[in-house]
């Protein structure tokens, strides 16, 4: 492998790893925050969180017309420009806009706060929860505004600190408030933890790009390419979130809030904390990606070796997650998650499927695709509410976590098809490789989980997640040159120990 080739795989690994342990530095405060609000809250309390928190998003991502992602690329191109005039211009035009879809999300939040509260629960009239909920709406929408401008001017360190602020003020906030109200103080700590977060993005915003009115008129006009830009990205997230929220809610009528915390539990387990491996794609592979789309042997070529990055490092996570779920729930959450653990374990094994899928999906943005991209989303998000749907009937909260693992691997096709036809992509035998490799050993701990117990369900399982972890390092250190600087780097420092 030449030396190009592994700069390259270090360039991935790299900043994989960077952005991955932001989100995983978070992920660990937000560990403490959800233990402790699921013994204060119970299972019900922590299924009203989910679907309030679900409904927020879902209104937000309705009423922000995409701003958060439209104004990225925009303000990218600008800044590498180097025309700071016109990158000060625009970041007025996204602001400008961003205030508009706050006001028009906290009206609409308040307007059909009787539709989400009948269609939501199936009981009591939850309208004034919703009217409540308003502000947090806004503060998304101002909160995407201004991340967007950090993102597309490259201010990676003051958008790592605002995660980490926002993450512990999250934490403070919410458990004082549990504590003290229960159940009761869900919607103020929803609504107070979305202005901490505004508050703390803002600070870190316009100190690097201070607010100035003067020259705002006529803005909004200058800003409709950015919503164009949009339109696609929101409407897949209006999808996305819509489909989450009527799996939330159905689970909530077809069994009980219980069931939705259940759920819930098994999904940010799952979904949220294993794909931060995957936290990097938006950050820094979707630009290379784009700047390559149009050479299509360096689009395959990126494609892939983000694929296999990916796969190498979620493998090994993903097998000791699968056999860990019996001990992990209880200390993340509490004895009463027990139930969740046969969802999560077979849910888990979506993540390999998401780890080949996430990265060819994104060619469909990168060569300007909107309509494929909302057709993909599209397809998923029905065959995910119809196979939850006949998974929860048949087999209950396992058979919502095999609902999951089989869209996953639907999706992989759908996409894989989609990509091949429309833009010649194809997988490399790297990626086969490493899948061949890596799955079945996935898929031999999970099976572990099913027929073992006490000594031989440790030991067997000890032995799958080590031979997955050895695949791992052993390719990684021979397709990146970081192993050789680190040695390096190691050798360097001893020898000046010894010197002193």
């Amino acid at each position: 492998m030449g030396k190009n080739s592994k700069d390259n795989y270090s360039h991935v690994l790299k900043y994989t790893g960077v952005f991955g342990g932001v989100q995983g530095l978070n992920i660990l405060i937000s560990l403490v925050r959800n233990k402790i609000a699921a013994v204060l809250l119970g299972p019900s309390g922590m299924g009203l969180v989910s679907l309030f928190n679900t409904t927020v998003n879902f209104v937000s991502q309705a009423t922000n017309l995409g701003i958060s992602f439209g104004a990225v690329r925009q303000l990218s191109e600008l800044y590498d420009k180097g025309d700071e005039t016109q990158v000060n211009r625009f970041v007025k035009v996204v602001r400008a806009w961003s205030l508009l879809t706050a006001l028009l999300g906290m009206l609409v939040c308040v307007v059909v706060g009787p539709l989400l509260s009948s269609h939501t629960f199936s009981w009591g009239d939850h309208t004034l929860h919703f009217v409540l909920l308003a502000p947090a709406v806004g503060f998304l929408a101002i909160t995407g505004g201004e991340t967007a401008i950090m993102k597309g001017t490259r201010r990676l360190k003051p958008l790592a600190m605002v995660q980490l602020i926002s993450v512990f003020a999250a934490l403070i906030i919410s458990i004082s408030i549990y504590y003290f109200f229960g159940q009761a103080g869900i919607v103020p700590v929803i609504v107070l933890v979305a202005f901490a977060t505004t508050v703390a993005t803002m600070r870190y915003s316009y100190a690097i790009y201070p607010l100035r009115l003067r020259g705002a008129k006529g803005i909004l006009g200058e800003g409709m390419e950015m919503v164009r830009l949009g339109v696609a990205f929101i409407l897949a997230g209006i999808l996305n979130s819509g489909a989450e929220m009527f799996i939330r809610s159905y689970l909530n009528i077809a069994g009980d809030l219980q069931m939705v915390g259940y759920y819930n539990a098994s999904y940010v387990l799952i979904i949220v904390y294993a794909g931060m491996v995957f936290s990097a794609m938006e950050t820094d592979y979707y630009p290379r990606l784009s700047g390559v789309n149009s050479y299509h042997t360096s689009a395959n070529e990126v494609v892939n070796r983000q694929i296999e990055v990916s796969l190498l490092l979620i493998s090994p996570l993903l097998a000791m997650l699968v056999m860990l779920l019996p001990v992990v729930i209880p200390v993340l959450y509490s004895n009463d998650f027990l139930p969740v653990v046969g969802m999560a374990q077979v849910a888990a094994l979506a993540m390999y499927a998401k780890a080949i899928t996430l990265p060819i999906s994104f060619l469909t943005l990168a060569k300007s695709d909107p309509v494929g991209y909302v057709l993909l989303d599209v397809l998923y998000d029905v065959v995910l509410v119809v196979l939850i749907i006949l998974g929860f009937s048949h087999w209950g909260l396992w058979g919502t976590g095999l609902a999951i693992t089989v869209t996953h691997v639907i999706e992989l096709a759908m996409v894989f098809v989609y990509a091949h036809l429309r833009f010649g992509y194809r997988m490399s035998v790297s990626v086969m490789q490493f899948a061949a490799l890596q799955l079945p050993l996935g898929v031999a701990v999970y099976l572990v989980t099913l027929t073992q117990s006490g000594f031989f369900y440790w030991l067997l399982c000890g032995i799958l997640c080590f031979v997955s972890i050895a695949i791992s390092f052993t390719v990684l250190r021979q397709k990146t040159s970081l192993w050789d600087a680190l040695v390096r780097k190691l050798k360097n420092r001893l020898g000046q120990q010894d010197e002193e």
